[in-house]
């Protein structure tokens, strides 16, 4: 098996539409489009990892991030105008190359399929993809594939079809939606705004109207590394929450515990309707179909969070390999080729890898969240003070 390689650590640039914290202005084409008002600063917002919460046994990366897998990056561009606008977009590139010339094999699954994935049935018949992988709101999904493919085409000459990869969540309770304000321009920001390193989360690009739980969510990451006896492969996730049940956070009942939860009182609100993404990336060498399986895994984290995914709720995984030994070269798919990849017997422990993380990516969405009000309401953020409080009478 192969060792880890090296990571390559540089700061995430977050191309955010807001003044102050010292984060890049706006184009002037944003400027014009409404008032502009600074986002909330979260720093002072843990991660799961402070509060003790750390799901399963792996390690995590040196990140504990998506990124930690080689060559993955992460770009967000945060929409926060006046008293309405709460929108964004985030951008997942599977690697610093031309991803429409060297696609890599990808899974995809859909958990509850009450969303517009775009692009979704080409992995499932081709298995892999060629494009940066962007999340968004719902409405605004046609304006993300503009983007992805605006981009790709600039950097493709000759290239006559595109498939891209568009996930969404609806942020139409803090986010005017029906404005649809992300435009096309936004998601090409984000895809060449994306780096490695550290993953801003909460209320930041697609993830900036979130709501989960009946809290404030937003966009979490995580990642585990196998020991080298495994492999020594890397798992990250990268999470859209916008999902609700009945909050676990490692076997907690923390919802219950806080008095916040679907059907409390017999009442179904429609509250924990949603959707949630996960964005699953490895280093291991795998084939589209146990990608497919990897991020099926994934999706478990949803229920072991407390989600029955709910009929109003689209959730959904996509996966892939940055493995050189699996890309799909130029080379590769003119004629038969010979692929190494992982045989069914070496999943186990890259299943176990994909669920720990996307639990806890999950709980970090939800934890660096702010309070955030939008579009005349206001969503909390959970309280940290009242989650050890209820973690503590469990000996956590």
């Amino acid at each position: 098996m192969p060792s880890v390689p090296d990571r390559l650590v540089v700061l995430l640039t977050v191309v955010t539409v807001a003044a102050g914290f010292g984060l890049p202005e706006p184009s002037a084409a944003q400027e014009t489009a409404g008032t502009r008002d600074p986002a909330p600063d979260n720093a002072h917002r843990p991660r799961a990892r402070e509060l003790g919460i750390a799901p399963g046994i792996l390690a995590p990366g040196p990140l504990n991030a998506i990124t930690d897998v080689e060559g993955v990056r992460v770009g967000q561009v945060t929409l926060w105008r006046g008293d309405s606008v709460r929108t964004g977009v985030t951008a997942v590139v599977p690697h610093p190359g031309n991803p429409y010339e060297d696609k890599v094999p990808a899974g995809f699954v859909a958990h509850n399929a009450f969303g517009k994935f775009a692009g979704s049935t080409q992995i499932l018949e081709l298995g892999e993809i060629e494009t940066p992988i962007v999340l968004t709101n719902t409405l605004n999904v046609p304006e993300g594939a503009a983007g992805v493919i605006e981009w790709t085409l600039a950097r493709t000459p000759g290239a006559r079809s595109v498939n891209a990869v568009v996930g969404e969540t609806n942020d139409g309770g803090l986010n005017d939606i029906r404005g649809r304000y992300v435009q096309p321009r936004d998601v090409v920001r984000a895809i060449e705004s994306a780096t490695g390193g550290p993953v801003a989360e909460g209320a930041v690009g697609a993830g900036t109207g979130a709501v989960n739980f009946g809290w404030k969510g937003g966009i979490g990451t995580s990642s585990r590394r196998l020991p080298p006896s495994l492999g020594g492969y890397t798992v990250g996730v990268l999470a859209q929450t916008n999902y609700g049940g009945v909050l676990d956070m490692v076997g907690v009942p923390v919802g219950r515990g806080l008095g916040r939860y679907f059907l409390k009182e017999a009442l179904d609100r429609g509250d924990a309707d949603g959707s949630v993404i996960l964005v699953v990336a490895t280093d291991a060498p795998l084939s589209d179909r146990n990608l497919t399986r990897l991020a099926r895994r994934a999706l478990m984290a949803i229920a072991r969070t407390g989600s029955p995914a709910t009929n109003g709720s689209g959730d959904y995984a996509v996966s892939f390999s940055t493995a050189a030994e699996v890309r799909r070269t130029p080379e590769r798919r003119r004629g038969p080729a010979t692929v190494t990849e992982l045989p069914n017997d070496g999943m186990s422990a890259l299943f176990e890898a994909a669920m720990e993380a996307a639990e806890e990516a999950i709980y970090n969405a939800l934890l660096k969240a702010v309070t955030v009000s939008g579009n005349g309401r206001t969503v909390d953020a959970i309280d940290v003070d009242s989650v050890r409080a209820v973690l503590g009478r469990y000996g956590r």
